[in-house]
C-alpha cells in the first residue's frame, strides 16, 4: 500500500535537521581543535574540516531533501558557531583567535560553503538527484 506524501515530507525535514545538527558538531569540533598543537608545530586539522565538512555537507542536505533552502543550512549553522565561538566571553575568552591559522580557518571554510551552496543552487529544478525520491514505501 502507498503512503501518502507527507511520510516523504516528514523524512525530508529529518534528514535535513540531522545534516544541520552533524553541522553544529562538526564546527564545534573544528573550532576546539583549532589551537592542536604537535610538539611545538601546529597541526591546522581544522582547516581542511571546515573546507571538507563546508563542501560535503550542503551537497548531501540537498540530496537528501532536494531543497535548496536545506543545502543553505549546514553552512549558516556553521557560520554562526564559528563566529560565537571569534566574540571574547565576558571573561575574556576567545575560542577561534585572531591568528593566520584561526583566520584561514574563518575564511576558508566560508569560501567552501559559499562554493558548495553556489552549486547547488546552480542545478536547474530537474538535477534532483534520483536518489531523494521517497518512491512508494
Amino acid at each position: 500500500m502507498r503512503q501518502g506524501p507527507g511520510r516523504g515530507a516528514v523524512i525530508g525535514v529529518l534528514s535535513g535537521l540531522l545534516v544541520t545538527l552533524a553541522a553544529v558538531e562538526l564546527a564545534i569540533l573544528e573550532c576546539f581543535l583549532l589551537p592542536l598543537r604537535i610538539g611545538s608545530v601546529a597541526a591546522p586539522l581544522s582547516i581542511p574540516a571546515a573546507v571538507l565538512g563546508n563542501l560535503a555537507l550542503p551537497a548531501l542536505a540537498y540530496r537528501l531533501t532536494g531543497s535548496r533552502a536545506a543545502a543553505l543550512l549546514p553552512v549558516l549553522v556553521w557560520f554562526a558557531v564559528v563566529v560565537t565561538a571569534s566574540v571574547p566571553r565576558p571573561e575574556g575568552d576567545v575560542i577561534v583567535t585572531g591568528t593566520v591559522q584561526g583566520m584561514a580557518f574563518l575564511i576558508l571554510g566560508a569560501i567552501a560553503g559559499a562554493i558548495s551552496v553556489g552549486r547547488v543552487m546552480a542545478l536547474r529544478p530537474t538535477d534532483r538527484p534520483s536518489g531523494s525520491d521517497s518512491g512508494d514505501g
